[in-house]
């Protein structure tokens, strides 16, 4: 199997450079020159890579002849300006960015429910919303013992999901309210600091925020189930790392808790923990979305509920991307 060239586009913001580390990580593939793309005002700057340093270079129309797969991690703009360019150099584009998510057109991909999905890409995979991976990756072994027919979720997203600023931001105001100064905010609508907002993305005519309405849009999408219907609530905590999702679900059937497990336990990529349960703190840095307070639904015969953790910088974002390109790199060279 020859190596992979790939190159990072937005290779100095958190998921970049956690690409790169994912990247550094993997053992059972060959890649080959990795190159570091971003703005004019990052280029020439240095990240590590195996012991290594690697520059950065500005992006331009020319940065992509020599490389296999790109992987996305800009804004939609900026994914929806080098798209054609990558695909026209005739690289695969794994964009991170919301831009191409629901084009009917680019294939919506978690490699461990929809692999099959990678071979009709017409140069462009979507990864999907962080949220959206954390919670289907806890769901799909059940879907797969019933379809599920609605799911009510509640999310508790890390500061770190609204980049560097949301990170400094909740440092900052911590240490203006310590030292009894006023708390300003910048990044988030309200004070983030020992608070909630249940407000991520604006809202629409119903009410719901954009980030509320991925997890429909995109799980219908990925699950090949357009009926799906889920009805979300995202919330910011004041939590440096690490979504957490509370999940109530219907099956078609009952099935029953004993089977869930049994599923959870034999699916790749989850872990069910129930020693007690998971928390965001434990699952920091780790690629594996945790389940558990697995329960009965006391209002539903046929409901369950339980609670997932996972690390929106990783599986929910660098992880599930890397693992992208390596299922279609390897299924390129089968």
């Amino acid at each position: 199997m020859k190596s992979c060239r790939i190159a990072i586009l937005g290779a100095t913001g958190a998921v970049g450079r956690t690409m790169l580390q994912v990247l550094e990580e993997q053992t059972d593939w060959l890649i080959g020159p990795v190159k570091l793309l971003a703005s004019p005002r990052s280029a020439g700057q240095n990240l590590m890579f195996k012991g290594q340093p690697l520059t950065l270079e500005a992006v331009s129309e020319d940065s992509f002849a020599d490389v296999d797969v790109v992987l996305g991690a800009v804004e939609n703009e900026l994914a929806k300006r080098w798209a054609p360019v990558i695909v026209k150099a005739g690289a695969v584009f794994v964009d991170n960015s919301s831009a191409f998510r629901l084009d009917p057109d680019v294939p919506l991909v978690i490699p461990q429910i929809n692999p099959q999905d990678i071979r009709t890409h017409q140069g462009i995979i979507a990864n999907p919303n962080c949220a959206t991976i954390i919670a289907l990756m806890a769901v799909a072994p059940i879907y797969r013992l019933s379809r599920i027919t609605r799911m009510i979720v509640s999310t508790y997203q890390a500061v770190s999901g609204a980049g560097a600023a949301g990170l400094a931001e909740l440092k900052r105001q911590i240490a203006q309210l310590e030292a009894g100064q006023p708390v300003s905010a910048e990044t988030f609508p309200v004070q983030i600091a020992y608070n909630l907002i249940p407000q991520i993305g604006g809202f629409d005519k119903q009410g719901y925020s954009s980030e509320e309405m991925k997890l429909q849009n995109e799980g219908r999408k990925i699950l090949h189930d357009p009926a799906l219907r889920v009805s979300c609530t995202c919330v910011r905590v004041p939590v440096l790392r690490c979504h957490s999702e509370s999940i109530t679900l219907e099956t078609e059937r009952e099935v029953s808790l004993d089977e869930v497990r049994r599923a959870i336990t034999e699916a790749e990529g989850v872990v069910l923990n129930e020693q007690p349960y998971p928390t965001p703190l434990a699952c920091t840095d780790q690629d594996m979305v945790e389940v558990g307070r697995l329960r009965r639904d006391l209002a539903s015969e046929q409901g369950i509920a339980l609670w997932c953790c996972g690390d929106q910088l990783r599986k929910g974002a660098a992880t599930n991307a890397v693992e992208i390109v390596r299922a279609l790199w390897q299924g390129q060279e089968v």
